[in-house]
């Protein structure tokens, strides 16, 4: 692996990059990126992840942000010329932290993990931080983030006031490459968490992203209130979030299919923690697609369609539109009348609308009547800034099916 491009010294002037004349206009507007084609003179031996100040046509300087060698050339951190430095972040953590205090009450004697940081949501593109307990969690999706990552983990330190126990930076791939993960703090692997009361397994270190998918939180919550006496398939199951919600509601029957091993080992760990009686519920490794085809019709009153990104970038969101739709035209074939579907789409590239056209082109094939009660996204901790809609990455329906 590579090791991690540390900042040695923050230098007392930043480089510059200027940006080509009337190009200012989104940045005046708020929106945290700019692109490759509106610079116009960016300084002399600029470094992925460098600080840089942004200077419109007149060299008037509009922010300052995280300079990157690609289509995304400059991440916005600060509408304003400031260092960015330790007390920048700490400023910005404790933004955030009171924001969740206050207003959303998190964390609170039902639920203990949240995400923090929500990239552009909190005016920190690049950079996630999830709690778990009394853990954070933090994963860098830019050059930038990874050089500021000492002064970002002394910065979240000491905005707990130094009660975290482990602060763990989670390896993400860059460009390419994947930077070490390493702990920052102690050396905790993972804990046992609260959401709403119901007890989930976290492993950081070997699991998916921060180790558990917070931005379902309320839409597990919703599903958990359709599925008394309903007979559940929760697929890409991971590890069984949508489960325990079913089971404590006293679903009929829950089954749970993923193609991880690993994924449905832990489910089954996420079952057993909150259930003495573990009967009702079915744990199925395979795929999805090919169960789905193979399950008996007018079965299960219920399905959870929440599969991973089927696009990563615009180059494959056809291929994606087209997995999408397969999906949930097989789900709606199967599903029993009068049959409930929750689907998800998390892959950014896809928007709310080509997802929701997607779906109902697949109604159409159905040949069924389906309707459409609920639109669903990310919890309200992953917060999407007003001036950057690329943030509102999960969208989701439930429907009702004839």
């Amino acid at each position: 692996m590579n090791t991690l491009p540390l900042r040695k010294n923050l230098r007392n002037s930043m480089k510059s990059v200027q940006l080509r004349k009337g190009r200012e206009r989104a940045l005046l507007r708020k929106h945290p990126w700019i692109f490759s084609g509106g610079l116009y003179k960016p300084s002399k031996n600029l470094k992925n992840g460098d600080h840089v100040q942004v200077e419109d046509h007149s060299g008037r300087v509009l922010a300052v942000g995280h300079y990157a060698d690609s289509s995304i050339a400059v991440r916005i951190l600060a509408f304003a010329q400031r260092s960015i430095d330790q007390a920048f972040y700490e400023e910005k953590l404790m933004m955030a932290k009171n924001l969740r205090i206050d207003i959303l009450k998190l964390p609170s004697t039902h639920t203990n993990c949240y995400r923090l940081i929500s990239g552009e949501g909190d005016q920190l593109s690049g950079l996630i931080i999830d709690i778990y307990d009394q853990h954070a969690v933090i994963q860098c999706h830019t050059m930038g983030m990874l050089g500021d990552i000492d002064m970002i983990g002394k910065a979240l330190d000491h905005c707990f006031d130094h009660q975290l126990k482990s602060i763990y930076l989670k390896s993400i791939h860059i460009k390419n490459h994947v930077y070490e993960s390493r702990f920052l703090k102690g050396d905790t692997e993972g804990c046992i968490v609260l959401e709403n009361n119901l007890k989930f397994q976290v492993n950081w270190v070997e699991g998916q992203k921060t180790g558990f998918f917070l931005d379902q939180r309320r839409n597990r919550q919703l599903l958990g209130t359709y599925a008394t006496g309903k007979h559940v398939l929760n697929t890409f199951c991971y590890t069984g979030g949508f489960s325990v919600y079913a089971m404590h509601q006293n679903a009929a029957s829950v089954h749970s299919i993923d193609i991880s091993d690993v994924a449905m080992s832990q489910t089954d760990q996420n079952i057993a923690l909150n259930n003495d009686d573990t009967s009702r519920h079915e744990s199925i490794t395979g795929n999805v697609i090919e169960y789905l085809k193979n399950v008996d019709s007018d079965y299960f009153d219920l399905i959870i369609l929440d599969p991973p990104a089927f696009a990563k970038n615009k180059n494959k969101s056809h291929n994606a539109v087209q997995a999408y739709k397969r999906l949930n035209l097989t789900a709606m074939k199967k599903i029993k009348s009068q049959g409930i579907i929750f689907s998800f789409s998390c892959s950014q590239v896809i928007d709310r609308n080509l997802f929701e056209h997607t779906v109902r082109a697949a109604a159409i094939e159905s040949r069924r009547n389906v309707k459409l009660i609920h639109h669903l996204t990310q919890a309200p901790d992953h917060m999407i800034n007003m001036f950057h809609q690329e943030g509102h990455y999960l969208k989701g329906v439930v429907l009702v099916v004839d």
